[in-house]
Order: structure tokens, then sequence, then C-alpha cells
């Protein structure tokens, strides 16, 4: 390896995955402003200078027929990407999240001797314990996002460090409102619910039909209200006719991205569950958590889930601190009538942010030196 010029293959599989690992190339071009990054990822990773082979939205899948529908393509995508990095052989092989993608390709990968390192742990915790094994046969090194992770892979006699979560450091730890509020052009004094389903075509498929007709009956109740709903690049031409159908005449206005704006500028958000809860719970905004997906989907997951949350606020809290309202539960008036109950409580509003507050401390470890401090460990090993 160059002591100023690695080179790293980095797959990232979707737009939150895209946001970490862009996050983590900044802390890397730190110390090796040379480095060269190459694979499967975003635009916040291009941003950095990564050379994406295929486009993270390409791995973007969610359940298992829509898995099974597209299976084909990704086992191709995989098996092309591995070929060509064993005849490059990079320095190592970073994967970012993406575990049923990734796991694979870099147990391949190790075998043949490329160091293998996995950023954000698969939630073995929370269900599906049975792939601490994979995991074992597949990386040289996990760097997890959550302070209890690594105890729990010593156990397995698997190298893991607490990183952190980049998204912590990213994120001020008071983050002003009117600003935001400002640059979006709403007033200083509205009150804003932002709607935010998801990142992938199938999470705004199923949920967001129900935020915005939650936000329909919110705005008959008060018309006052104002909507946000950051629209992920490439997906406006599902949302925009979902906004037509569902709340012609709420006002909602779709922004470009923009969901750390539109989280900054919030009262409440209604929210799908995944790294967008933690993300809201960084901006420390108060939220309902929901989830929808297809019916066989959601009953071969419950049955798998160890714990009572899905929610990560909720899961690193190990406590109900936000409402979860998930599948038939997740109806378009028990939203709403969540969403009134944040609004309507101030005190309850302040006592989740001290909640956050602390989470938020707790996670900010300086990730992207702390990451790459460890990955410079196993490059050195």
């Amino acid at each position: 390896m160059s002591t100023d010029s690695p080179r790293f293959a980095m797959v990232a599989g979707e737009a939150s995955g895209d946001l970490l690992a862009g996050l983590l190339l900044g802390g890397l071009k730190t110390r090796w402003p040379g480095l060269q990054s190459h694979g499967i990822g975003g635009p916040r990773m291009a941003a950095q200078g990564f050379e994406a082979w295929w486009p993270h939205s390409k791995l973007a899948v969610r359940g298992y027929l829509e898995v099974l529908l597209r299976l084909r393509e990704l086992l191709g995508i995989r098996k092309s990407l591995g070929d060509r990095l064993l005849r490059e052989r990079p320095d190592a092989f970073i994967g970012i999240d993406a575990p049923d993608f990734n796991l694979g390709l870099e147990t391949r990968l190790k075998a043949q001797g490329i160091k293998s390192i996995h950023f954000v742990s698969p939630s073995v915790w929370a269900w599906r314990g049975e792939r601490i094994l994979k995991i074992g046969a597949a990386v040289d090194h996990m760097l997890c996002l959550f302070p209890f992770e690594p105890a729990m892979y010593a156990k397995h006699g698997i190298a893991a460090t607490y990183v952190g979560h980049p998204l912590a450091d990213a994120i001020p730890l008071e983050v002003p409102r009117a600003p935001a509020r400002a640059a979006l052009g709403l007033a200083p004094d509205d009150t804003v619910v932002a709607l935010l389903p998801g990142s992938r075509r199938s999470e705004v498929k199923y949920i967001a039909p129900r935020l915005l007709a939650a936000a329909t009956l919110m705005k008959r109740r008060r018309p006052g209200l104002k909507f946000v709903f950051p629209v992920v690049p490439g997906l406006r031409d599902m949302v925009e006719p979902l906004v037509r159908s569902e709340a012609a005449d709420t006002g909602v206005m779709l922004l470009d991205g923009q969901s750390h704006e539109a989280l900054a500028a919030c009262d409440v958000t209604l929210i799908g569950s995944g790294t967008a809860t933690l993300e809201a719970a960084l901006f420390k905004r108060p939220m309902v958590i929901t989830y929808n997906m297809n019916w066989l989907e959601w009953h071969r997951l419950r049955r798998l889930q160890y714990q009572p949350w899905v929610g990560l606020p909720n899961i690193l809290s190990n406590d109900f601190v936000v409402p979860e309202l998930l599948q038939d539960a997740g109806h378009p008036e028990a939203l709403a009538n969540a969403a009134f109950d944040w609004l309507d409580d101030p005190a309850r509003c302040a006592q989740v942010v001290a909640r956050f507050d602390a989470l938020h401390r707790q996670l900010r470890c300086n990730t992207a030196q702390a990451a790459t401090d460890a990955i410079e460990k196993v490059l050195r090993a």
C-alpha cells in the first residue's frame, strides 16, 4: 500500500449509505489526501472524488419480494464487481451498510486476501442474530455506530471498534430553526410538519400516501399548518401524483432533497422508520415513526424481531420515547392524532429534546477520525 494514496473499493446501497460513506471519505481524505475510491455509490461520495461504477440506486431494494424480482440483476452486479476487484486488488474493501449485498461480496474478497471492513453493523441485536456467523467469515473489522455493539462481536472473536455516528458529528448540538425556515420561505411563527416516508421507491409507494392523507386531515383541523416533503432525487415522478391524489389542497411543499433543512425547520415530523429517524433525533425534533410494507413481508419480519421497538431513537433509548405506528396501526387518522399530541404538549416536547440531546452527545466522538484510525490499523496488520 502506498502510504499516502491507498486505493479503497466501497459499496453504499442507498441514500443513507451514501450519506455515511461521504462523511467517512471526508475523514479518510484528511489522512490520505491522495486516496482513490471506487465501486458503487451516490452523489455525496462523488463529491469526495469517488468513482461510481454503478449508482447506489441500483441496490435500493426492500423486502424479499422486491429482491426476488431483481435478484438476477443484483447477483450479476455483485459478481461483476467482485471479478473486477479481484483483478485490480484494492488495498481494502469497505462495505457501507447494505449487508445482504455486501457480506457475500466481502466473504469472497476476504477469502482471496483482500482486507474487508464493514461500516455499520447489521442489526443482529434486533433481528436475524444468526448473521453474526456470516459476518465473522466476511469481515476483518467491523466499524460500529453504537457503543454496545463491539462487546457483542468480541464474544464471537470478531474485531470491532465503536466509532460513534458520523451524523452526530455533522449535525450541530443545537440547530436554530429560524434560518432553516427562512431558507425554505417559511415564516418564523409557522407551525411546520415534515413528511419523510423514506428514500426507496417502495417506501414512497407504501408510506407516502398515508403521510399525505394524514397531512390532509391535519390541514382540515388546523388550516394554518405548513407541510414540507423532501423528495429524494429521482423520485419526484412518484411523489407528485401522490400529492395530487392524497393532498391536492393541502399546500405540501416539495423540496429537492433538503431533508436536513426540513428537519431543522419543522415542529414535528411524520417519518418512516430508518436512518432518518436518528437524524430527526439529532435535530431534537419530536416525531411519529411509521412503517408499512407488503403484508407477508411484515409478518415474516415481526416473527424475527427480538425487541419491542423498530425506531432507532427508541432502540438506543431502550424506551418508547416517541410513538411507533406501524402497518395497520399507522393509518392517517392515528398519525394525525399522534402529531397533534406533540404539537399540543410543549412540556412533553421539552422532555424529548432533553433525551435526544443526551443521545446526541453519546454518539458524538469524531467518527471520521476514529474510523480512519481503525482502518489504518487494518491496513498495516
